[in-house]
């Protein structure tokens, strides 16, 4: 079980990940490139006019005018798919590489994450599989709309829908008060996500020492990161992949993550390129 102050851990400042960077000969884009974001636990976080959280404090530590400029809005998850899908948004951040994504854009890895089965504690069997999910129907299950981690977490969607055990919410926010408020009984997504977006909302917080996290055998690690749209021309979209593989490479992503995370979370959700 973890308490907020497990999952929060330090708040260090990312911007000290980029000194270690090296940008040489690093191409330019051509003009400030489009980036919505959707709160996305501590990854993407949200108040107000203000963005911030794991990601957008990278790309605003190493964007440059010698590299890439990035216009950052908030939007919900569902949205912003949609800005992407229709060639609006440039680059979509961060993103669990699947095939319905690959057709719009090219993908560039930052590191590993996995969806798992998220509840409350209690004294039910574990579930380790989708097969067990489907039979356990007394489980009303709360998804965030937009989200997607590949095939066969598509094909439980589905299932799940169709035996009407389903939910739907716009944010994770929403997921953790159906948890809390007992509407539903489980969410399936990134542990990080829903550790995060409850360390960082008091409505929720006291949730954080509750969470119980149960990995099913069907949906397995994916890589995560950043999709480049391919309405992006051929120049800018080699820029960008430039400028993410080097911040890959750096270790900068991971090292984040370990800033704000207990271990526990991310043993279960997540883990470096």
């Amino acid at each position: 079980m973890l308490t907020a102050a497990r999952i929060l851990l330090r708040h260090l400042p990312l911007g000290a990940l980029a000194l270690c960077m090296p940008w040489l000969a690093q191409a330019a884009c051509s003009r400030v490139m489009n980036a919505p974001v959707a709160p996305t636990g501590l990854s993407v976080t949200v108040d107000g006019d203000t963005i911030s959280g794991i990601y957008p404090e990278i790309l605003r530590s190493n964007q440059s005018k010698e590299t890439c400029l990035f216009a950052l809005s908030a939007v919900p998850r569902a949205r912003l798919e949609l800005l992407f899908e229709t060639g609006k948004a440039d680059i979509l951040i961060p993103a669990s590489k699947t095939p319905k994504r690959d057709e719009l854009g090219v993908f560039v890895p930052l590191g590993f994450s996995r969806a798992a089965l998220i509840s409350l504690a209690s004294e039910r069997p574990t579930i380790t599989s989708a097969k067990e999910l489907l039979e356990a129907r007394d489980l009303k299950v709360v998804l965030v709309r937009g989200y997607d981690y590949g095939p066969a977490y598509q094909e439980l969607v589905t299932e799940l829908n169709r035996q009407g055990r389903l939910h739907w919410q716009s944010d994770p926010l929403s997921v953790a008060r159906q948890l809390k408020s007992g509407i539903a009984d489980a969410t399936i997504m990134a542990p990080t996500i829903l550790a995060g977006t409850i360390a960082d909302e008091e409505r929720v917080r006291d949730l954080a020492d509750k969470l119980r996290f149960e990995p099913l055998q069907e949906l397995p690690w994916l890589a995560n990161g950043a999709y480049i749209s391919k309405s992006v021309s051929e120049a800018d979209r080699l820029a960008l992949m430039e400028f993410f593989d080097r911040i890959a490479k750096s270790g900068a992503v991971w090292k984040g993550f370990q800033q704000y995370y207990a271990p526990q979370v991310l043993k279960f959700g997540l883990k470096p390129r």
